[in-house]
C-alpha cells in the first residue's frame, strides 16, 4: 500500500493561550507556528509526495500550503472534511483550565470511547471518520501512483492521535497514552494484512529514506536492518 505522512498543525494562537480552538474559524497559526510548519515542510522537500490531503480549518491548511511550497513537483491537494477538527460543542471556545474542572475531564482522559462532547461529536464518531478518511484515500493514493506513493495528512492532535491508535491495533481508550505535538510528522503504511508504524511524533530527522520506497510484506523478525542511511556526502 501508499505510505501517509500525518502531520499536525504548527502551533496557533489558541494553542499558546490555552484554548480549546475546535472548529472556530480564524484560528490561525502565529509566528512560532509558522516556522514550526515551515521546518516540516523543509523536512519533507526530499520527499516526492503524491498529494497534500488537509482538514478545511485555516491552520491545517496553513501548515499544507508550506509543505507543498516546498516540494518540487504539483502534488494534487484536495480539503476532506473527514480531517477537521471533532466537534468540542460547548466546549469549543473554553480555556483547558476550565475545562479541566469539568465531570466529562476524567472521562475524556481515561475512557474517551464513552464521550460525547455536550452539543457536539462523540470521540467515536471522530476517530471512525478520520480513520476512513485516511484508509480512503491511501487506496486511491495507490490505485493511482503504485504502492511506492507516500502522501501527506495534515489534521489535528485528536484526529492524528486517534488514527494512530486504530494503526497500532489500541482501544480509543488508551489514544491519550498517544502525544501528537504541533507540525509533528507520524508515517503510517497500510499493509494487506495490517498497518505498520514507521514514526510517531517527530520533529526533526532527515526523512529523504522515504522516496526510495517502503518494504512490504511481512515483518521481518528480530527487527530487520532498518532504513539506509542518509548519504551526507552526497550533497
Amino acid at each position: 500500500m501508499a505510505t501517509v505522512i500525518l502531520v499536525r498543525h504548527g502551533r496557533t494562537t489558541a494553542n499558546a493561550t490555552g484554548l480549546l480552538a475546535g472548529r472556530a474559524v480564524g484560528v490561525r497559526l502565529d509566528q512560532l507556528g509558522r516556522d514550526q510548519a515551515a521546518l516540516t515542510g523543509d523536512r519533507l522537500a526530499a520527499v516526492p509526495v503524491v498529494g497534500v490531503v488537509s482538514s478545511p480549518l485555516e491552520r491545517c491548511q496553513q501548515t499544507a500550503q508550506l509543505i507543498l511550497d516546498r516540494q518540487a513537483g504539483t502534488p494534487y491537494a484536495p480539503i476532506d472534511p473527514d480531517l477537521t477538527e471533532c466537534d468540542y460543542g460547548q466546549w469549543q471556545g473554553r480555556t483547558l483550565s476550565d475545562l479541566a474542572t469539568e465531570d466529562l475531564w476524567p472521562v475524556v482522559q481515561l475512557q474517551p470511547s464513552a464521550v460525547v462532547f455536550p452539543g457536539g461529536e462523540s470521540m467515536a464518531a471522530m476517530q471512525s471518520r478520520s480513520v476512513a478518511a485516511i484508509r480512503r484515500h491511501d487506496a486511491a493514493f495507490e490505485a493511482e501512483f503504485g504502492p511506492g506513493a507516500v502522501w501527506v495528512a495534515v489534521s489535528h492532535g485528536d484526529i492524528i492521535k486517534s488514527i494512530l491508535a486504530d494503526a497500532l491495533g489500541m482501544h480509543l481508550d488508551l489514544f491519550q497514552r498517544i502525544n501528537v505535538g504541533p507540525a509533528s510528522v507520524s508515517i503510517v503504511r497500510y499493509g494487506a494484512s495490517r498497518p505498520s508504524v514507521y514514526a510517531t511524533n517527530t520533529d526533526a530527522g532527515d526523512l529523504s529514506w522515504l522516496s526510495n520506497g517502503m518494504p512490504s510484506g511481512d515483518a521481518p523478525v528480530g527487527g530487520g536492518a532498518g532504513q539506509k542511511a542518509p548519504c551526507t556526502a552526497c550533497a
